[in-house]
C-alpha cells in the first residue's frame, strides 16, 4: 500500500510539473504576442500620421478657392470664343453651300 501512496504523489508532481512547463509556455508565446503587437502597432500608428498629414496637404489643395474660380472664368471666356468661332464657321459653311450648288461642276 505504501507503494500506491507514492506512485500517486509522483504522478501528482509530474502533473505539476507538466502544468508549470506548460503555463510557462503559454505565458512566453504571450509575452511574444504582446511584444510583436506593440512593434507593429507603433508602425501602423506612424503611417496613419503620414497619411492624415497627406490627406490635411490634399485638403487645403482642393479647398483652395480662389484658384478654381479663376479657372472657371478663364474656362467661361474660353467657351465664348469658341461659340463665337463656331457661329462664324456655321454662316461661312451656309455661305458656301449657297455658292456652290449653284456653281456648275464637271461630270
Amino acid at each position: 500500500m505504501n507503494w500506491a501512496i507514492y506512485l500517486a504523489l509522483a504522478v501528482g508532481v509530474l502533473a505539476s510539473a507538466a502544468a508549470a512547463v506548460f503555463l510557462a509556455v503559454r505565458v512566453l508565446q504571450a509575452w511574444r504576442a504582446f511584444k510583436r503587437l506593440r512593434r507593429r502597432l507603433g508602425k501602423e500608428l506612424d503611417r496613419l500620421e503620414e497619411l492624415t498629414g497627406r490627406t490635411a496637404a490634399s485638403v487645403e489643395t482642393a479647398s483652395d478657392q480662389a484658384k478654381l474660380a479663376a479657372s472657371i472664368a478663364q474656362l467661361r471666356v474660353t467657351l465664348e470664343r469658341f461659340a463665337v468661332l463656331r457661329s462664324a464657321l456655321d454662316e461661312a459653311t451656309d455661305a458656301v453651300g449657297r455658292i456652290t450648288s449653284v456653281y456648275p461642276r464637271k461630270s
